[in-house]
Formats: structure tokens, C-alpha cells, sequence
């Protein structure tokens, strides 16, 4: 049987929150709980955004734009490797095909 979530102090911005956290995953928490912290002190740091509130929809939102962007560049990526595998598939059922019409 597993044991239940337990809660982890982690402070973001200076405040302190206490979050629920599956045995085994607190360094991952503690480390987006950081993360987190410091990109929201960076756009806090830029003057332009005032508010925590605020500043917690900014870092989010530059979160999913940054999540989307990596997406869409791996879908790339993945759609050029699988292009290059058909054409190398292709190649080997030529060769293939060719190496079994010498053979006859």
C-alpha cells in the first residue's frame, strides 16, 4: 500500500506555502518551488509588472509559451526523423529487392 501525500513547506516570493507532495517526488517539488521563485523575482526585478498576482499570470503565461515552443519544435523534429526513416526504409526494400532479382 502507498503511502499518502504529505505536505512541503516551500517559499516562493517570500511567502510560504505548504503543498501536497507524493512520497519520493519532494526534491523534484522543492526544485520547481525554486524555479519558479526565481523566475517570478526576475520579472518582479524588471519593474514592468507590479503585483504578485500578476506577476504569477506573467511567469505563467512565459511558462506555457516556453512549453509550446519545445513542443512544436519536438513535433518538428520527430516528423523529419520519421520522414528520414521512410526514406532509409525505402532504400533498404530497394537494395533488397534488387539483391533478390540478381540472385534469380
Amino acid at each position: 500500500m502507498s503511502k499518502p501525500a504529505e505536505p512541503i513547506a516551500v517559499s516562493i516570493l517570500g511567502k510560504d506555502y505548504r503543498i501536497a507532495c507524493e512520497p519520493g517526488d519532494e526534491d523534484e517539488l522543492i526544485g520547481a518551488a525554486r524555479f519558479l521563485d526565481a523566475r517570478m523575482r526576475e520579472v518582479r526585478g524588471s519593474g514592468k509588472v507590479i503585483g504578485t498576482d500578476r506577476i504569477a499570470v506573467m511567469v505563467a503565461l512565459n511558462l506555457a509559451h516556453e512549453l509550446l515552443k519545445e513542443k512544436s519544435e519536438q513535433d518538428s523534429a520527430a516528423s523529419s526523423a520519421n520522414k528520414r526513416i521512410r526514406s532509409l526504409r525505402e532504400r533498404i526494400e530497394i537494395a533488397l529487392n534488387d539483391s533478390t532479382q540478381l540472385e534469380l
